[in-house]
């Protein structure tokens, strides 16, 4: 199935060229492949650290797994020469930078509709009673979560000057209808929805349910501070690329910048999750408590 012929649902899938239709397992097993192959080759040269490097393609690999359905070590994997590809000649620093944003954040929405999966997964087996594969499915998301962010550093890893005067100015009018933030990725929705579920279905604080399922709450533990870990390091990619102007998405009525919003949704986070994980910010969750009852 050719994605072009697939027509937008929105603007933000027209302009990080993503399409949203029914697949059957071997077409979405072979999309997801596609996109990790650009990902990979990208990777090649992008000047990402080692440390997000090797969580970006943890993500890829567990991608792999759960798209083709392969069980980790089930087969012995090949042993390849190693082949190391040369630079690209000839391509325009500005067009690798152009491609490396998209490139990077689809390789961000394969990991956000992954971990929803995995997510929705691990809660419909706890509904199951099932807690030896809802740990495995816990597991898996956790390895997407801490993948956010490198992907999201991926994207990043073009000057913050040609950001500025190039590609910023492309993601909001007159470039396209509608400013566009990550508030608009389907994908992302998706997985805030998975979490919100997996939390009704273990609401109790972390010594609480510890003390019946310690592996449990361990599991959903590291859960969580990858989703904490993701939202501080947002603010700090941010404060990279745009230092302390608005972001172009942000509503009036918003903090004066993009780094104190930001801040902000990774406080709210925070608070909401610090009883559930066993070094909770309990001062966080104590300040925003005081605010709300102001």
């Amino acid at each position: 199935m050719s994605g072009e012929d697939v027509p937008a649902e929105s603007t933000s899938q027209s302009y990080f060229r993503v399409r949203e239709v029914e697949l059957s397992d071997q077409q979405a097993a072979l999309h997801g492949a596609l996109v990790i192959h650009r990902g990979l080759d990208d990777l090649c040269e992008a000047p990402l650290s080692g440390a997000d490097l090797a969580l970006e393609v943890a993500g890829m690999r567990q991608a792999v797994l759960d798209l083709t359905g392969a069980a980790p070590g089930a087969a012995p994997e090949p042993v390849l020469p190693l082949i190391v590809p040369e630079p690209g000649e000839g391509t325009p620093l500005e067009s690798v930078w152009n491609a490396r944003w998209l490139i990077g954040h689809q390789v961000h929405v394969l990991f956000n509709v992954c971990a929803a999966v995995a997510v929705t997964d691990a809660a419909r087996h706890l509904r199951d009673g099932d807690v030896a594969t809802a740990l495995l499915r816990l597991a898996d998301a956790t390895v997407y979560v801490r993948a956010f962010p490198a992907a999201m550093n991926h994207a990043s890893t073009i000057p913050a000057a040609y950001y500025m005067a190039e590609i910023r100015r492309t993601m909001a009018p007159p470039s396209t209808d509608v400013p566009l933030s990550g508030r608009q990725h389907r994908g992302y929705k998706l997985f805030r929805a998975a979490m919100k579920d997996l939390l009704t279905v273990l609401p109790d604080s972390y010594e609480q349910l510890a003390s019946q399922e310690t592996e449990l709450a361990d599991a959903r533990g590291a859960l969580l501070e990858a989703d904490i870990v993701d939202a501080e390091r947002h603010i700090t990619l941010a404060y990279s690329m745009v230092h302390l102007r608005r972001s172009i998405a942000q509503r009036p009525e918003g903090p004066d910048n993009a780094v104190a919003e930001l801040r902000l949704m990774r406080h709210r986070r925070a608070a909401q999750y610090a009883s559930l994980i066993r070094f909770g910010d309990h001062y966080i969750a104590d300040a925003v408590a005081a605010l709300r009852h102001y």
